[in-house]
């Protein structure tokens, strides 16, 4: 392709309002262009990229035998009510009417369309296993749409979905599609790591997010170092090194604590340490039960964790004036002991085996001290319900946590009959017996991918794109087009390789250093400059990554450029 034919409006600066690099990088090197918040428009460098990453993805999904298909983008709402998902999802699902005042919305994810046109239709075990896929536009109504790509309102997503009989074909589907996503990521010049990753709205108890590191990424990873153990750090699990000797249990004491609200106050005031003060905080589930948690005072709940225990639909802890109302006392002040008002108490593994700790008194301004377990209260469960720290013993080989920012570029979750048995997709079974389709849901967010490769290869002054999604695999330089000798020899080189890969060439009537800046921009694998030795059939040539260009021949350069792109 001709440079002076390709749409590519560059910028020497990128707009104040872009933060991420990978946003400034598209924005300036003419990949995108926003329409409206958290819309963009794909132009032809960023298309290029992002059907090249889609390609990969679509042979990927062959490999395991998964075909493509079609799914529209807006969906009725009846299929969403009939899930539950229709109020659960939240603000975040655009919902709208038809002029006959039907409810229908811009599809966020396609679980319910699936489940209601695959799985019913799904009526013998014999028909199974089976998975298919898509790769369409979704829509999610972001609150703050930020980091251009990667979180915006509409973005392009592969969507697959697997239907089994059994577990253990769902079992088989999960690893099949963890491999597919592993391989086109690495096609696509993406480090990612496999981790541990909470379901959410999704449903199903079992999922895997795969986050690529950056700096930019809005997750947070701890991994270990030998890679046995990585989970988001939403469901991170460590453990405790601190340990209390056994003590002589002493009386429990009544103390004013007068103002004292948080565990720094009381640690100051009562002259004790952290970890010898329990934390009751009121949290509200599924907006009517009462649930006390207690954790040590040097640790954080993990409020992911404790949803996860309750299997609540919504959880957030008590407001001040719901406080006040349920317990009779300001924060500060509650506590576990005659917490009648609870409807549940749940302690974290952190409060066993402590001795002689401090807890609220369920009197305003009043705190109890030389408390114990069994003694003066009991638990309704005890759960791993705080927050890994960084440098905590891994649950599994024992190595210290490291954390570290990422970007999630893909999610896959074991639905299982969450969907199916609510939607009544039944099949029969071996035996004649009626069950639920078994499912599974995998993602990869493409436009995330995108960003995210741009992450993880910026250059000094541009990006070294991965050879497999480049949008360009040669670059060809001309550096004045009034000389003959250069014309002749960049439109050789140009009819030679476009044969075999994708070939620019800039054909503009620019000066150098806006042709160079440009060509940095586009980060294609191999640059070839043509410019005062054409006549000798010597060109320069530069790689992305490469501090100077490097003077070539043509055989030089045709043995560089079969080595480097072959």
């Amino acid at each position: 392709m001709r440079q002076s034919k390709l749409f590519m409006p560059t910028l020497k600066e990128a707009p104040a309002d872009a933060v991420a690099e990978s946003h400034k990088l598209m924005l300036r090197g003419g990949y995108v262009r926003q329409v409206t918040a958290g819309v963009y428009a794909y132009l032809p460098l960023g298309y290029r990229v992002l059907s090249k990453a889609e390609q990969i993805m679509r042979e990927e999904m062959a490999k395991i035998n998964v075909p493509e298909m079609a799914m529209p983008d807006l969906l009725p709402a009846t299929l969403w009510e009939e899930s539950g998902r229709w109020q659960k999802y939240g603000p975040e699902m655009f919902k709208l009417k038809d002029r006959h005042g039907r409810q229908s919305l811009l599809g966020p994810t396609h679980e319910e369309t699936f489940t209601d046109i695959v799985a019913k239709d799904l009526k013998s075990y014999k028909q199974m296993p089976i998975a298919l896929f898509q790769i369409q536009s979704k829509f999610r109504d972001e609150n703050r749409p930020r980091f251009g790509l990667l979180r915006s309102r509409e973005f392009i997503m592969l969507d697959a979905y697997s239907f089994a009989a059994t577990k253990e074909q769902l079992d088989q589907q999960f690893e099949d599609e963890k491999k597919a996503f592993t391989a086109a990521y690495h096609r696509c010049g993406l480090k990612v790591t496999p981790v541990i990753a909470d379901s959410g709205t999704m449903g199903g108890k079992n999922s895997t997010e795969f986050q690529a590191p950056a700096a930019i990424g809005e997750d947070t990873i701890a991994t270990n170092e030998t890679g046995t153990y990585s989970a988001n750090l939403e469901m991170a699990c460590s453990i405790d090194t601190f340990k209390q000797e056994e003590e002589e249990l002493k009386q429990v004491e009544e103390v004013a604590t007068p103002g004292q609200e948080t565990i720094s106050d009381l640690v100051d005031f009562l002259k004790v340490p952290a970890t010898r003060i329990v934390k009751s905080i009121l949290y509200i589930a599924n907006e009517n039960e009462k649930v006390l948690v207690l954790i040590r005072g040097d640790k954080q709940v993990n409020e992911i964790k404790l949803k996860h225990l309750l299997d609540v639909d919504s959880l957030r802890v008590a407001t001040d004036a719901e406080l006040t109302d349920i317990t009779g006392v300001t924060k500060g002040s509650v506590g576990p002991i005659n917490a009648d008002w609870a409807d549940q108490v749940v302690a974290d593994n952190t409060v066993n085996n402590l001795y002689n700790f401090v807890v609220g008194a369920n009197k305003k301004g009043f705190q109890f001290k030389n408390v114990n377990l069994g003694r003066d209260f009991n638990p309704d469960k005890f759960a791993d319900v705080r927050v890994a720290n960084e440098g905590e013993p891994d649950p599994v080989d024992h190595l210290p946590l490291k954390f570290t920012t990422s970007i999630e570029v893909g999610h896959i979750f074991k639905l299982g009959t969450y969907y199916t048995k609510t939607m009544g997709a039944n099949f029969l079974d071996k035996n004649g017996k009626a069950q639920p389709v078994i499912m599974g849901s995998y993602g990869i967010g493409v436009t995330r991918v995108l960003s995210a490769v741009i992450e993880q290869h910026l250059t000094k002054n541009g990006v070294a794109w991965p050879k497999e999604i480049a949008p360009f695999d040669l670059h060809i330089v001309q550096m004045k087009m009034k000389d003959e000798g250069q014309t002749n020899l960049a439109q050789k080189l140009e009819e030679k390789y476009s044969a075999k890969y994708d070939v620019l060439y800039d054909d503009r009537n620019e000066r150098a250093g806006v042709k160079f800046a440009d060509a940095d921009l586009l980060g294609a694998p191999v640059r070839v400059t043509v410019g005062k030795k054409a006549n000798e059939e010597v060109v320069e040539v530069k790689r992305p990554t490469d501090e100077k260009a490097t003077e070539m021949t043509l055989s030089e350069l045709d043995e560089f450029i079969n080595k480097e792109l072959g």
